[in-house]
């Protein structure tokens, strides 16, 4: 009980709320969502990545061996949900919705607490986490932004798009400035500070809009797609990531941050996506708003199934 009830207390019960409190604003005044995205996608978002890479101690061979594990495990993902796909006969944005909410996990506002209520903010898992949210930030700007437009956009229309992405520039810049350690100008340490703080509030309030402004129903929360990149995301997610860690001979903590990293909800970024570029944002709301209220009971059992002690 003392797991559950922390991951519930510590966890999902903040994200709830701030979903909530967007819902109810949603409901009394029709927010624009649109706006709120780009909040999120061009200063929120690079800002808090820029943040973690420039202030967190990263070691090259930490790096070297967390960014392997997501190539493989990304690709693993990548070949069980194309499979699903295909053989649910899902075409063009369908297809991308369903990628992406699997794709896409949540790396940050839910997996950086719950790394450091896991590992008692441990400093060496929580570089694991970062490089694993440096990667999850950029995949949703790149391969994600081209998924979601590659139907109906030519090539050069989406890699002008890609290319106006902040968080590509913010990823380089905040990591050589702390490898060189270049100081950051007085003048831009509290702005940066204060946007990244912003990121995590504001990307909940939009999950709540973008909730509130869908005609809710039990059919619809028992459509078959939904479930299914839940189980995905969920079940198989920290499963494969425990076969890649088993095969690259990866064990003690940064084995089970891995895992841990692994075996969070859908990431928001699937609905700022979807509603950013209009993608089937209802399966995109009701995909991250179901795997983050299950993840309480299937993160709670990776983290007995690692036999960490909390």
């Amino acid at each position: 009980m003392t797991v559950l009830s922390s991951i519930v207390m510590n966890n999902v019960l903040p994200l709830s709320v701030m979903i909530a409190l967007g819902f109810i604003l949603q409901r009394s005044f029709s927010l624009d969502i649109r706006t709120l995205s780009k909040l999120n996608f061009y200063l929120f978002s690079p800002a808090i990545i820029f943040n973690l890479l420039y202030t967190t101690a990263i070691s090259l061979e930490v790096a070297l061996k967390t960014l392997l594990f997501i190539v493989l495990f990304m690709l693993l993902q990548y070949a069980v949900v194309e499979l699903v796909v295909r053989l649910r006969g899902h075409k063009g944005g369908m297809r991308a919705a369903m990628r992406n909410s699997v794709l896409f996990f949540n790396s940050a506002n839910y997996a950086i607490p719950l790394n450091q209520l896991v590992f008692a903010n441990n400093p060496f898992t929580m570089s694991v986490q970062v490089i694993v949210m440096m990667t999850q930030s950029l995949l949703p700007n790149t391969y994600g932004i081209y998924s979601v437009n590659a139907h109906k956009s030519s090539l050069r229309d989406v890699m002008r798009t890609i290319l106006t992405q902040p968080v590509l520039y913010a990823i380089p810049l905040g990591a050589l400035m702390r490898t060189f350690k270049i100081e950051l100008p007085v003048a831009l340490t509290a702005p940066i500070g204060y946007l990244a703080g912003a990121f995590i509030g504001t990307a909940l309030i939009t999950l709540g809009v973008q909730l509130g402004s869908m005609k809710w129903s039990l059919r619809a929360l028992a459509l078959p797609d939904v479930w299914l990149s839940c189980g995905l995301r969920l079940v198989a997610g920290p499963l494969l990531a425990a076969a890649v860690v088993w095969a690259m001979g990866i064990d003690g903590l940064m084995a089970q941050a891995l895992i841990v990293a692994s075996a969070v909800p859908t990431s928001l970024s699937s609905v700022l996506l979807a509603v950013e570029f209009d993608n089937e944002p209802e399966f995109a709301s009701q995909t991250v708003f179901m795997s983050t209220v299950l993840s309480i009971v299937t993160v709670t059992v990776v983290i007995f199934a690692l036999n960490i002690q909390i």
